[in-house]
């Protein structure tokens, strides 16, 4: 039987920062200080242009007030010449009311326009942040995929079956050798764990840094799930845990049947158990996402619970649970009580791998 090792090798995939902002996307702010200072100089012209037309009406009405007095004094001769500056003084009148009324509506329409493309501008953020969000959360979807491809193809490697089957010595040691050299090209795993069926540890990639051949994990809730799948092409993929046995590092781990022959529907046989490197993998995913500084961002990826399991900014792992506005959503934003803005995603899932529930999330300060 061939080995895993001998197939043709397939890299791991490696976790990247977040491309680079959509164009344009980045000039929210600066399209707002241009409109702000569009408005401010139309304000200013009204302003400017309405006082020039009050200036006019005044000495409008001063010339037509003169003319009035002017045509007292020449009696009846005058009155004709007095109805004329009347007429003047009610025109110049009419004309103030119109440059007060002009005044105000241009003041008005300005004012409505900056609150719409405030909203516009805000709503635009928010859809950039639910946007990296789900780019964050696909990130860790894609990469995860490729763990349960993993350790579905490592249980099958002609070691692990031999020493599932027959758990001698000299199987224990080659099975260890043979994780060990997949450790070494697969470097986002802390540990790889051949049990067998009542949850012994048989075999480890690391037996030389960590201690647990001889320890049970039958009660752990991954081997549980595993002992019950159907066959060589199902898996388990668990949420993330502080493991003990592996110096309480956080792990994401991955299972799946090894099973007689190595064939997908064979008799099983025992348990192969992959430990991805959870923390910094998934800390640079959250610190890639580029927010920009002047959101005052933390990205987060958070559990089915809402519990914390990443953080650009390191802290609350695995403690802290963050209270999601949902409202029967997976994806959206919203403004929460303090005024800060929450963003998240929903997995989508990739490939055969259908998620966990977790979402990607980003909480800009008020």
């Amino acid at each position: 039987m061939s080995t895993a090792l001998d197939r043709t090798s397939r890299p791991t995939m490696s976790i990247v920062n977040q491309p680079a902002n959509p164009a344009g996307v980045e000039d929210e702010s600066d399209i707002s200080a241009l409109i702000g200072r569009l408005t401010a100089e139309v304000n200013q012209i009204a302003c400017e242009k309405t006082k020039s037309i009050q200036s006019i009406t005044n000495q409008m009405k001063m010339l037509a007030l003169n003319a009035l007095i002017e045509s007292s004094r020449a009696g009846a001769q005058g009155a004709g010449f007095a109805v004329v500056a009347q007429e003047v003084r009610n025109v110049g009148q009419q004309v103030e009311t119109i440059a007060r009324e002009l005044e105000t509506q241009l003041t008005g329409r300005t004012g409505n326009l900056m609150n719409s493309i405030e909203r516009m501008t805000e709503r635009a953020r928010g859809e950039r942040m639910v946007d990296l969000s789900l780019n964050a959360i696909e990130l860790i979807d894609r990469n995860l995929y490729e763990r349960t491809c993993d350790v579905r193809w490592w249980a099958t490697d002609s070691a692990v079956v031999d020493c599932a089957a027959a758990p001698e010595a000299a199987a224990v040691s080659h099975a260890s050798e043979r994780l060990a050299v997949i450790l070494g090209a697969y470097t986002v795993y802390l540990d790889l764990w051949l049990c067998d069926l009542d949850g012994k540890v048989l075999a480890s990639g690391r037996s030389d840094r960590f201690k647990v051949i001889g320890q049970n994990v039958a009660s752990t809730k991954w081997f549980r799930e595993a002992l019950s799948l159907r066959s060589g092409d199902d898996y388990v993929a668990g949420d993330i845990e502080s493991q003990p046995l592996l110096g309480n590092a956080q792990v994401a781990t991955y299972c799946a049947s090894v099973r007689a022959g190595g064939k997908a529907n064979g008799k099983p046989i025992g348990v192969l158990a992959i430990h991805f490197d959870w923390e910094p993998q998934a800390r640079a995913i959250v610190q890639g996402v580029r927010v920009g500084a002047a959101d005052k961002a933390r990205v987060l990826l958070v559990d089915s619970n809402f519990r914390v399991i990443a953080a650009s900014d390191g802290h609350g792992l695995l403690t802290e649970r963050v209270p999601l506005t949902q409202d029967g959503r997976r994806s959206g934003f919203y403004h929460d009580r303090s005024g800060a803005l929450i963003a998240f995603h929903g997995t989508p899932g990739y490939e055969t791998y259908k998620g966990l529930g977790w979402f990607g999330m980003i909480v800009c300060a008020a």
